[in-house]
């Protein structure tokens, strides 16, 4: 299995070499360059695409926030880089803030505990795999001002791993539960503590409310989405307008990994990051081979779209031939995997054909390509629909017509999630 490569940047030398030394010694690891400012870490992060990046938080030219905004930066531009934050505030607000946007795939370590390579190495592997993770101590500290004598066992357990940032489908894989038991168990238990909080409590409540808003979002939607785009498509829309939003007929895709929380539960973190690793490459490959634009990773889930920023017809038929080859490169990574006594991955996709509002937001240094509509959230539902593993889904029969030679099965109206009318679904079988 590959090694996770990373990326490690401080403006101190001394402290830069230091942790690259610690890291050398974990064979799971492999360094592969060092950054000492904003511009070095972007352009570094963009040239070797490592899988993690470290990174102080202070660093020139301002030593305000640099090291953050530089791994956002890349992360933007990369989708799936995991970031480990190495900070010397033990405030816990700090923490919550950074991980306020979503806590998928960062870490947030305090740097003068950065000596103990087992936690270093664990954030690395967490952040690697589409984890997260905060320090022990800012653990500590969030939930000792919380903490009441009226929790049973099993609330200052939910309570611990809301504040370790675990998403609710985590906790729910592990537990056994549905995740909107989950949910509502969480929320029961803010409600319990507020009720006997003192005004010594309510800091602590404030952020632990902020860090499971940050983790539902996480679970629902994601990290706003960014771009991948094939050859070329950058350039033409950085050459555009960027206020510019038109309304375009696509194909989107998304596919999830069906029990990921599971399987990570019970994989090593750096096995299960290799995984994770060569999943993205061949799905990444398999959309561009077919001229789609990968919008988003969070995790284990992928969503795509075709024909935009680029219009062009066929796109349904591009979607279609991309979620075979998705399947197909997956089915061969799963035989390499057997061999090796690793768990495979077994894939959902959902496609649908409509009509999406498409924008490039943001300015020349930063955007984001972002597709809103109807179209968007039904793909995310047909994806749901895809059981078992191994199958398609589609919600437009104009999708369907594009290949009516493929053996559709129809599955008649469906009521999805945040439609009060029912839809069309298709459904291909595994291997069609």
């Amino acid at each position: 299995m590959d090694r996770i490569t990373v990326l490690l940047a401080d403006d101190n030398l001394i402290v830069r070499e230091g942790v690259r030394a610690l890291l050398a010694r974990d064979l799971a690891l492999e360094v592969v360059g060092v950054a000492a400012d904003y511009d070095e870490l972007v352009a570094r992060g963009l040239e070797l695409r490592p899988q993690v990046l470290v990174t102080d938080i202070r660093m020139p030219p301002t030593y305000q926030d640099e090291g953050i905004d530089a791994a956002r930066e890349v992360r933007g531009r990369l989708p799936g880089t995991g970031v480990v934050v190495l900070s010397q505030y033990d405030d816990p607000d700090y923490a919550v803030k950074l991980l306020a946007e979503g806590a998928d795939g960062y870490a947030y370590l305090l740097k003068d505990r950065v000596a103990d390579a087992r936690l270093l190495g664990r954030a690395i592997r967490e952040v690697a795999a589409g984890g997260s993770m905060i320090d022990p101590q800012i653990v500590q500290d969030l939930l000792s001002p919380a903490r009441s004598s009226e929790l049973t066992p099993s609330e200052e357990r939910l309570l611990r791993q809301v504040a370790e940032g675990r998403s609710v489908k985590a906790i729910a894989a592990a537990t056994g539960a549905a995740p909107e038991s989950v949910n509502a168990l969480v929320e029961q238990l803010f409600l319990k503590l507020a009720r006997g909080a003192s005004a010594g409590r309510q800091g602590a409540l404030k952020r632990l409310r902020l860090l499971h808003t940050a983790i539902l979002r996480r679970d629902e939607q994601g990290e706003r989405l960014s771009r991948l785009l094939p050859g070329g498509l950058a350039d033409k829309l950085l050459a555009d307008r960027l206020d510019r939003t038109e309304r375009l007929t696509v194909t989107v895709l998304m596919s999830d990994v069906r029990g990921y929380s599971s399987i990570a539960e019970h994989t090593d973190p750096a096995v299960l990051a290799g995984q994770l690793n060569a999943h993205r490459r061949a799905m990444n490959a398999a959309i561009l081979s077919e001229g789609g634009t990968v919008m988003q990773y969070v995790g284990d889930a992928v969503m795509a779209v075709f024909g935009a920023p680029d219009p062009r017809a066929g796109h349904a038929g591009s979607g279609l031939l991309a979620a075979r080859e998705m399947h197909r490169r997956q089915r061969a990574l799963n035989e390499e995997w057997s061999q090796a006594g690793h768990t495979p991955f077994r894939l959902g996709v959902g496609l649908c054909t409509g009509e999406v509002a498409a924008a490039l937001l943001g300015s020349e240094e930063r955007v984001e390509y972002t597709l809103v509509g109807d179209t968007v959230n039904l793909a995310q539902r047909m994806q749901d629909l895809a059981r078992p593993a191994g199958t398609v889904v589609s919600a437009s029969t104009h999708t369907a017509a594009e290949l009516p030679a493929w053996p559709w099965q129809p599955l008649g109206q469906r009521v999805v999630k945040g439609r009060s009318t029912p839809v069309v679904a298709f459904h291909l079988p595994e291997e069609f």
